[in-house]
């Protein structure tokens, strides 16, 4: 299939582009910094600055990853509207190339588009799955807001799969290329109480799911893309210091998170037990199930 992507420079991009090369896919990539993106992808990958440059070579599939990193600055009020925004933005212009394809005929199949762990909320200890109930809050909004805009392509025909994504683990980047430093000094710590559970996923299984959710016409609706073994925050911290053989001892109380961060210290603080029920029942099996067999990986290639 000619696959396109649109954040396919950016840190999962990066690992499914050379996946679905080597499938027999063709990956094609929508991105404002094409000579960058082109350092960083598999050469021959066609890459152009708006998704909207390729209606003269539509694709058969298309994979929606852009959006301005969520914990990238403290969220002022310009800032949340910065993220709706960038989000909204991209899966509408994905919206209207579908259209346009659907006069030739030629709407792509299958839209798998990214949303967040964030959707559901805080859910304190309770185990989620596709049906849990969302605690309204700006994460929650966020991620309601994208998935709906997505919806759209659904009116000409293409099956829409939504990946809602865990913290994605490897050493290149994501949640773990910030937290090695310190963890490797021994100044890793938990965060508030630690209780907070932090639903993840190896980078590697998580390309594997949108490979296989492309690859599935069935499938269809709303997915949690994380390992079916969530562990607590304290838990985490406990496993990657193990993993580096290096103290944990210098944890974070939540009152300096939330003077340190305002109202995005929930992302640290709260989380969600969240379980990949629909894609294990689809059949997805996972190379790295929990957090141990993932650091073995992850520290060791490292």
């Amino acid at each position: 299939m000619r696959v396109l992507i649109t954040g396919g420079s950016g840190f999962v991009g990066q690992a499914l582009c050379p996946l679905l090369k080597e499938a027999g896919h063709r990956p094609m990539v929508a991105s404002r910094s094409p000579e960058r993106a082109r350092t960083l992808l598999p050469s021959g990958t066609d890459i152009r600055r708006s998704a909207l440059d390729f209606v003269d070579t539509p694709p058969d599939a298309i994979v929606n990853l852009a959006g301005e990193p969520i914990a990238g600055k403290r969220w002022s009020d310009a800032q949340k509207e910065r993220l709706v925004d960038s989000r909204l933005e991209t899966t509408q212009e994905l919206v209207r190339l579908c259209e346009q394809l659907s006069h030739t005929g030629d709407a792509p199949h299958v839209l798998v588009s990214a949303s967040a762990m964030g959707y559901y909320g805080d859910q304190e200890d309770r185990e989620v799955d596709e049906d849990t109930a969302p605690h309204d809050e700006f994460a929650h909004r966020l991620c309601r807001r994208w998935e709906e805009a997505a919806q759209g392509v659904t009116e000409f025909g293409t099956r829409l799969a939504i990946l809602r994504i865990g913290l994605v683990l490897d050493a290149q980047g994501g949640t773990l290329q910030k937290m090695l430093p310190a963890f490797r000094l021994g100044l890793g710590g938990r965060l508030g109480h630690g209780e907070q559970f932090m639903p993840w996923v190896h980078r590697h299984d998580l390309v594997r799911m949108i490979a296989f959710l492309l690859e599935h016409d069935e499938q269809q609706g709303a997915f949690n893309g994380s390992a079916p073994h969530p562990v607590t925050n304290a838990e985490f911290t406990r496993q990657l210091a193990q993993h580096l053989k290096r103290p944990a001892l210098m944890p974070v109380p939540s009152k300096v998170l939330e003077v340190m961060l305002g109202e995005m210290s929930r992302l640290l603080l709260t989380g969600a037990d969240m379980r990949p029920r629909r894609l294990e029942q689809a059949g997805f099996e996972f190379d790295y199930p929990t957090l141990d067999k993932a650091l073995d990986d992850i520290i060791g290639a490292a």
